[in-house]
């Protein structure tokens, strides 16, 4: 991690990126107005977004761009009909009006049986800390300095030809959430980023590939140059890859893809598809699903998590959920809308944007850690395919076929040996689901986090 001290923004700077109070006030008074116009129930949300980046290629700074606002929206019920608005100017009376004119949209929506706020018995009433707010604001200086460092160290891996760019980002977001039934919270939580991609080889020849490092904490960041490195040695690590005939082989998923199998199982189990009926999955909740060592996690409360938070867009409380536990699947992610669709109660995943209506979603999701090294994994394969780059999203949530495009590396004998790319690997994902063998190397980066992972028996799609 890079511990290195990094310029940042004065503290007087900082609080006013901080300081949420006029938000809430905001928001409430919105829920007020909404309440005086004739709503029945209704709920504010004010967003905060605060961005900073800069892009660099060549060793000189191509672009550097900051925006920050705020911006609210308010949800109405009159009856059973809803209607949702948004703006980010609320000058002059402008909230009266706006809450008038959410009301008198609802009062002409069609009925709806299934909307209506939280039950307030599921409200959340604590908010642990989860350190998710870095004090230290880097100045655009120290993002150009990571940008650079980050492309000089890509640049000085032997068979790197050209940068395709670095940047460094850093932002701020929040959400204060205000309901007619009570509720009062928000949260504020900062992110920073470094990204590299080099590029291998020249004219037709050539490949490219990148690496990067996200944190809501600089602290917790790789170092550009770890950054850097990496993706020049995956860069060189592709170059001249060989085609493979189509056949039926075992395929292990690098880490950083890896996860996007945890991402098609949690498509598959979101309320809303669960609802209309159009998820393979619809009839398999209770249902063994993996081999019963597999357990995926969704924990909003993780500590420094890049998605956690303490409460979801209904103000409702969240928890750490085992979605899948010992192969079986166990849970939709609902927000209340969706379970009263379905006759169940909201299991805390409802997130909103402040001109949409409250949707189901997931935080912080991984897939548990198996006891087999990736070496171990991938020792007793005589020919597979390593993949560490998918292209497309040729996956059905509806039927469960899976056809991606991808590149990366053949095995032969148990090791990694020449590069390959275009090809296409197919399978079904109830397939995918029981062959799924996870190894030891789980790291958390993403918001989808998986260790390397081998399926059996994938269409390997070839020359």
């Amino acid at each position: 991690m890079n511990s290195s001290p990094s310029p940042t923004l004065s503290p007087s700077a900082n609080r006013d990126l901080f300081d949420q109070s006029a938000l809430s006030d905001l928001a409430q008074r919105l829920v007020e107005a909404a309440k005086r116009a004739g709503a029945d129930a209704a709920d504010a949300v004010a967003v905060r977004g605060v961005s900073q980046g800069v892009e660099v290629r060549d060793g000189r700074v191509e672009e550097s761009e900051r925006s920050e606002g705020d911006d609210v929206g308010l949800r109405v019920l009159v009856g059973q009909r809803q209607a949702v608005v948004s703006t980010n100017d609320l000058s002059g009376d402008a909230v009266t009006k706006l809450a008038e004119r959410a009301v008198a949209m609802a009062r002409v929506a069609p009925d709806d049986k299934y909307v209506g706020l939280a039950d307030p018995a599921l409200l959340a009433r604590d908010f642990p800390d989860l350190d998710l707010l870095d004090p230290a604001v880097p100045t655009t200086t120290e993002l150009e300095r990571r940008a650079l460092a980050a492309e000089a160290a890509a640049l000085g891996v032997k068979g790197v030809t050209k940068s395709g760019g670095a940047s460094a980002s850093s932002g701020i977001g929040g959400m204060v959430l205000v309901t007619s039934t009570g509720f009062h919270g928000s949260y504020l939580r900062s992110s920073q980023g470094i990204s590299a991609t080099a590029i291998s080889g020249e004219g037709t020849g050539m490949e490219r590939d990148y690496d990067f490092t996200s944190a809501p904490h600089g602290a917790d960041l790789l170092s550009p140059e770890v950054v850097g490195r990496s993706a020049g040695e995956r860069t060189v690590a592709r170059y001249n890859p060989r085609k493979v005939e189509t056949c039926k082989v075992p395929v292990v998923f690098d880490p950083r893809v890896a996860g996007s199998l945890v991402g098609h199982l949690v498509g598959a189990i979101n309320g809303a598809s669960i609802a209309r009926k159009t998820s393979f999955l619809k009839d398999k909740l209770g249902q063994q699903l993996f081999a019963n060592n597999i357990r995926i996690i969704d924990d909003p409360l993780r500590k420094r998590g890049l998605r956690s938070q303490t409460f979801d867009a209904e103000g409702v409380a969240v928890k750490r959920t085992a979605l899948v536990d010992d192969g079986v699947l166990t849970t939709w992610l609902l927000d209340c809308a969706t379970a009263r669709e379905l006759g169940l109660t909201t299991t805390g995943h409802a997130h909103r944007g402040v001109s949409s209506s409250p949707s189901p979603g997931p935080y912080n999701l991984h897939l548990e850690p198996g006891s087999a090294t990736p070496a171990e994994l991938i020792a007793d394969i005589k020919q597979g395919f390593y993949v560490t780059d998918l292209i497309g999203s040729g996956v059905n949530g509806v039927t469960g076929d899976y056809s991606r495009g991808a590149s990366g590396f053949w095995i032969e004998n148990g090791e990694i040996t020449y590069p390959v790319s275009e090809v296409t690997i197919a399978g079904h994902l109830f397939e995918i689901f029981r062959s799924m063998q996870p190894a030891n190397n789980l790291e958390f980066r993403y918001g989808i986090n998986a260790p390397t992972v081998r399926i059996e028996g994938l269409t390997l799609g070839g020359r």
